[in-house]
């Protein structure tokens, strides 16, 4: 059996343990054990630490453990990187073209927010303001392997202002660089994330893919972020949001059923006409938008802007100019 947890993790099994017995009461010392991977004599512990706490726990008369109807957890206990999945989950559920999905992301953000201790409230709205995802969600927002937990860390460090040192490789040249930088904000686009920081190399703000970097370390020293810096207007003046158009196109009746769900943006008006619906939304890249539209043939037809028009157009002709 592996050694007895560290504070932080046996807390966290605390709480486990409690949303465990909520939703699935009468399991035994050795189902919580064998659950847990930790030893009886640890589950005893834990549970003798609920009772003593206050946690209104039972034995059944049918065997196992249950917690008394009616008790309610003190205010919700989040991991910073469990503050950092809740982030991305509910930004990526805003991003969808469904009104309903939107609004029940809203409401489930507020509903956590409304239990969550003050300390932890502040560092998701801290990791919430400096986290940017732009509309290709259709792309899969991953976070897998190494660069998972790269993510997480970068996450933390934006969030608590923590300098951090890595090694980078850069493909224009094809070498490792080591680097320090102040981590600004951390952005989703096209199809990978990026980490936008201030690099004191060049002494200047930068942007690091993070399937580019090779090995890092947040340290425990912090940085003042520079003075009116928003992550938003940054990514406006440098160029990596473009100017959004406002689209409206026109669908027959049997494409929009299977438009609806992949439009790359919120939608602002649905307007049914005859056999046909208009609809109406912005985006900020028109070239990713004419690819998009091919795949409904003559199902659609853009109605603006022109300049979308006529790529679309375009693009229909060079298909054609093929056969």
């Amino acid at each position: 059996m592996a050694k007895e947890d560290k504070q932080g993790t046996r807390t966290e099994r605390l709480f486990a343990t409690i949303l465990l017995l909520q939703n699935r009461p009468h399991l035994t010392s050795r189902d919580l054990a064998e659950h847990f991977n930790v030893s009886r004599r640890t589950t005893f512990r834990d549970l003798r630490a609920l009772s003593d706490s206050g946690v209104p726990l039972t034995y059944s008369e049918g065997g196992g453990y249950e917690i008394l109807d009616g008790y309610q957890l003190p205010p919700l206990m989040l991991t910073a990187r469990e503050a950092a999945t809740l982030i991305v989950g509910t930004a990526f559920m805003k991003l969808q073209s469904d009104a309903s999905l939107r609004g029940d992301a809203d409401a489930v953000s507020l509903k956590i927010r409304s239990v969550l201790p003050r300390e932890i409230k502040e560092y998701v709205d801290r990791l919430s303001e400096n986290t940017v995802l732009d509309p290709y969600w259709m792309h899969a927002v991953q976070v897998e392997g190494a660069e998972a937990g790269v993510w997480y860390k970068l996450s933390e460090a934006v969030a608590r202002s923590r300098k951090v040192i890595m090694e980078y490789f850069v493909e224009s040249r094809s070498e490792v660089t080591q680097r320090s930088v102040d981590p600004l904000g951390l952005v989703y686009y096209e199809d990978h994330w990026n980490l936008i920081a201030f690099d004191h190399l060049r002494e200047t703000i930068r942007n690091f893919r993070l399937d580019r970097i090779e090995e890092m370390f947040v340290l425990s020293e912090k940085f003042e972020r520079p003075k009116g810096f928003d992550l938003q207007t940054y990514l406006e003046e440098d160029g990596r949001r473009p100017t959004i158009e406002n689209i409206v196109l026109t669908f027959s009746d049997q494409a929009y059923a299977r438009a609806r769900t992949s439009i790359p943006a919120k939608i602002d008006l649905e307007e049914k006409m005859d056999s046909v619906v208009r609809v109406t939304f912005r985006f900020d890249n028109l070239g990713y938008l004419t690819s998009w539209l091919l795949r409904f043939g003559s199902a659609v037809r853009v109605e603006e802007p022109i300049s979308l028009r006529d790529a679309h157009q375009q693009a229909a002709l060079q298909i054609a100019n093929q056969y």
